[in-house]
């Protein structure tokens, strides 16, 4: 005779469903803890360049990219490319080109010690997105950015929904047409920012990317 096969009880059942609970809850929890350290990360380059920028100032009397004097306060081979001295840092925020101060302001930091890296490449963000400076829209004469945000900006690019709500909300006011800190939706990485807000504020949809602006 064939001997019947014998299923689960209820009790392993049970035990295998609180396993499985077990491990979702700690993968979420996991994923939970990723995304609040890509928000620290981003809020801490936006305070962290601007406490670069100042002290800069404070030491050189000139703004990092803009300094005139940098080829000759740095003239190592290879020696620093200074700026116009205009008060004005020219060139856009995703610039490839070293001969725009938005790219010579890397260099200049980066030769006097504030921040990390090398020569004049943008770092990047927790979220994989360039970290750059533009003044204003970037134009020969600047006007707003983003519709208000104006002077020198920080500009931190390819930043998830989610992550760019948390940090507009904690560094301003969790609308990404106004204030100090503006965010552009995205449908290209790392897009050049426009003159106009966007119309609509912060859409979390899970696939939704911004770039985010902060004057400083």
């Amino acid at each position: 005779m064939r001997s019947a096969q014998k299923g689960f009880t209820l009790v392993e059942i049970a035990i295998v469903l609180v396993i499985i609970g077990l491990l979702l809850g700690g993968i979420l929890k996991g994923q939970e803890m990723i995304t609040q350290a890509k928000i620290k990360n981003l809020i801490g380059d936006f305070t962290g360049i601007a406490a670069a920028y100042h002290g800069y100032q404070d030491r050189y009397r000139a703004m990092p990219g803009d300094d005139p004097n940098a080829n000759t306060r740095w003239a190592t081979a290879p020696a620093a490319v200074q700026g116009d001295g205009n008060n004005v840092v020219g060139g856009l925020y995703n610039s490839t080109t070293d001969t725009d101060e938005s790219r010579k302001w890397w260099d200049h930091l980066r030769r006097a010690g504030f921040v990390a890296g090398t020569a004049y490449t943008q770092p990047l963000n927790a979220t994989s997105g360039i970290v750059g400076v533009q003044t204003g829209n970037g134009a020969a004469t600047p006007a707003a950015a983003l519709g208000g945000l104006f002077g020198l900006l920080v500009c931190s690019s390819n930043v998830p929904d989610k992550v760019a709500i948390a940090v507009d909300n904690q560094l301003d006011n969790d609308d990404s047409r106004t204030g100090n800190l503006r965010g552009q939706k995205q449908t290209t990485s790392s897009p050049a920012i426009a003159g106009t807000a966007d119309i609509t504020n912060y859409e979390e949809t899970g696939t939704n990317t911004y770039v985010l602006c902060r004057q400083m």
